[in-house]
């Protein structure tokens, strides 16, 4: 539990530096002091099947055959540049050991039957364990550091006897703090072909072990042209609203002809998905659009209506969330073709009065920063009785791949608390001087500093809420969510849950090179599927150098404990804090494991935006209620 009482609520700026995966391995090799020589590197086969086989490979000072009860005949001693590794062929050689592992790791390989040209996949696993003394960070970034080593496409082993050999060598060479290495090989259904779509912009695939595998770069960053469609415009102009926007500007932004961006348009608002404000200007339209009311200024609300919850609001489908979760609802819009629109929806949700709003742009450009800070203080001037701030919405979770109870699906929820030794709920990170981060994957050799500024409210009533609430059955928020999709079955954004075969999970290992990875799983127990949403409480981050590094982005997670990242909302809370208010949290649906901004793919947004508005009324429906003057 957090403790409520009163904080230094002032942010905090200042510098980190963040260590890479590199050198912390170099840090854990001087920590575990120089290899011991009478150590061997033993391979014992432990389980075969018709379809799978398990295997051990354990680091283990190593008796003579004929002491540990083996047939020496059975026992193969490398030697030469192989010395120290042994070779056990009888299973029954195997030190029994019960502890469970405390990592693990599955990803897929395609193959190629050189006599049939048959498909074929197959499922590794990877469990390991570690020596003693290592903290679990150090074992998570061992782990993954071994992981990227041997799938390193430069020298990826084509045959099985090669993949075992790297196994085996990594360990002796490379990784000494890694006790044991159990790998199982499992032949999954043919498959007539091996195909995946390109996961992110600029980047490239891995299907690891086809012969002669096509692995081309599709560079989308280049100067061609994107034919415009209607998706990409009715996705403009609700990223705009309540701002207009023109058809210059639509055709500015697509770089195409606008021309055809009348074409789409027309045919747009012949399906009542946009309409037209002051000529030239288009807009969204939306279900409701006869309870919407069109001001110029905010009518007067009396002090006994005037609501103590402000929601905030960046996306199109973040907003109709947290409208489906208000009662009474009452919307306001007063357009502006020039200068900056307002939409207010005020209604309540148990004895709570709020008001809901949708900033017109956020992201890392100079006039989204301070269009969403004017629009959070116009909010919360307009509206002066307002107590708690929500910041609702979806953002890329930070997946933990060797850890099933510290990972984080798609779907889930995180809530911004600090954790353990962190004072802060937020942080927003931007690069200290330039160190060739910005479109660049590749490995960090060394730590980089990063600028760093940091908030956390004063008082952490809405985050002890929020524990409460991730200690009770989810259905605490689960019964929300379903009356929610009843409201917005009508609409023409679908909120149902995505199957879980989109949940995809991919590790750079370095460069523009990705490699699709299974989500971890406790041995023996299944994969978490299906409609179970997770409640997660830890602190949040944001910043355009972290969005554009994946490595980066897992460095500074492990270093602060970030749990999600989202396109920046620093200047949002710094509205918030310049407005004196004393209780706000950030609520983020995971709907990518990037920054929520849908770089390799937007299926999950709306049905993560409904999700994360769940736990937001579950939220607002504890606290106390509002005083009554």
């Amino acid at each position: 539990m957090h403790c409520s009482q009163k904080l230094d609520s002032r942010p905090y700026v200042g510098r980190t530096v963040v260590v890479s995966s590199r050198k912390l391995i170099r840090d854990i090799h001087n920590k575990m002091g120089q290899v011991d020589l009478q150590e061997k590197i033993i391979l014992t086969p432990r389980k075969k099947t018709a379809k799978s086989t398990i295997i051990s490979i354990e680091r283990r000072r190593a008796e003579a055959p004929e002491e540990n009860g083996v047939d020496g005949s059975k026992v193969f001693v490398a030697g030469g540049p192989h010395k120290g590794i042994v070779i056990q062929k009888d299973a029954l050689a195997a030190i029994p050991d019960n502890s469970p592992p405390k990592l693990t790791l599955e990803f897929r390989v395609f193959l190629v039957s050189s006599a049939t040209n048959e498909h074929s996949q197959e499922s590794r696993t990877l469990w390991f364990w570690f020596k003693d003394g290592l903290f679990h960070t150090e074992e998570a970034c061992s782990a993954q550091e071994f992981f990227k080593d041997l799938v390193s496409p430069v020298d990826f082993p084509r045959d099985y006897v090669g993949f075992i050999k790297k196994i085996m060598k990594l360990m002796q060479t490379k990784y000494p703090q890694i006790q044991k290495v159990e790998v199982e090989l499992r032949h999954l259904e043919p498959v007539e072909r091996s195909s995946f779509l390109v996961p992110r912009y600029g980047y490239l695939l891995l299907n690891i072990g086809i012969e002669q595998a096509s692995q081309e770069m599709v560079d989308y960053e280049s100067d061609n042209l994107i034919e415009v469609t209607e998706a990409i415009v009715l996705e403009i102009i609700e990223s705009s609203f309540p701002n207009p926007i023109s058809v210059s500007q639509i055709a500015n932004q697509t770089r195409s002809d606008p021309r055809k961006i009348v074409e789409l348009l027309t045919s747009l608002q012949n399906k009542r998905r946009v309409k037209t404000i002051g000529g030239d200007n288009f807009t969204r339209m939306t279900k409701n659009e006869d309870n919407i009311k069109v001001v110029r200024q905010m009518p007067r609300i009396i002090r006994s209506q005037q609501p103590t919850v402000a929601i905030i609001t960046a996306k199109y489908c973040e907003k109709l969330a947290v409208d489906a979760m208000i009662d009474d609802l009452e919307t306001f819009v007063r357009f502006n073709t020039v200068g900056e629109s307002n939409v207010y929806s005020l209604g309540t949700i148990g004895n709570h009065r709020v008001v809901a709003t949708k900033l017109p742009s956020v992201g890392n450009t100079r006039e989204a920063m301070i269009v969403a800070g004017n629009t959070t203080t116009r909010l919360l001037g307009t509206f002066q009785a307002v107590e708690h701030v929500f910041l609702v919405g979806v953002a890329g979770g930070v997946p933990h791949y060797t850890d099933s109870q510290r990972h984080i699906r798609l779907g889930d929820v995180v809530v911004s608390a600090p954790i353990q030794d962190k004072r802060f709920i937020y942080m927003y990170c931007e690069e200290k001087r330039k160190q060739n981060l910005n479109n660049s994957n590749s490995q960090m050799e060394e730590n980089v500093e990063i600028e760093t500024k940091t908030w956390c409210p004063p008082d952490l009533q809405l985050q002890d809420i929020a524990e409460n609430i991730r200690h009770q059955d989810n259905s605490v928020y689960i019964s929300h969510f379903h009356r929610g999709l009843e409201i917005l079955s009508d609409q023409d954004i679908s909120f149902l849950r995505p199957p879980p075969e989109s949940d995809k999970l991919y590790m750079s290992i370095g460069g523009n090179d990705l490699i699709e990875v299974n989500h971890p799983t406790d041995r023996g127990n299944e994969i978490r599927t299906g409609a179970t949403p997770r409640l997660h409480l830890g602190p949040i981050g944001c910043g355009y150098i972290v969005s554009r590094n994946d490595i980066l982005r897992q460095e500074i997670s492990y270093t602060h404990g970030i749990l999600a990242y989202d396109s920046e909302f620093d200047q949002v809370l710094e509205s918030i804090y310049g407005n004196r208010k004393d209780n706000y949290v950030v609520i983020r649906g995971i709907s990518d494991y990037v920054d929520g901004t849908g770089g390799r793919g937007k299926e999950w947004q709306a049905y993560a935006s409904l999700v994360a508005s769940s736990v937001m009324k579950a939220m607002i429906l504890e606290l106390p209620n509002p005083v009554q003057d």
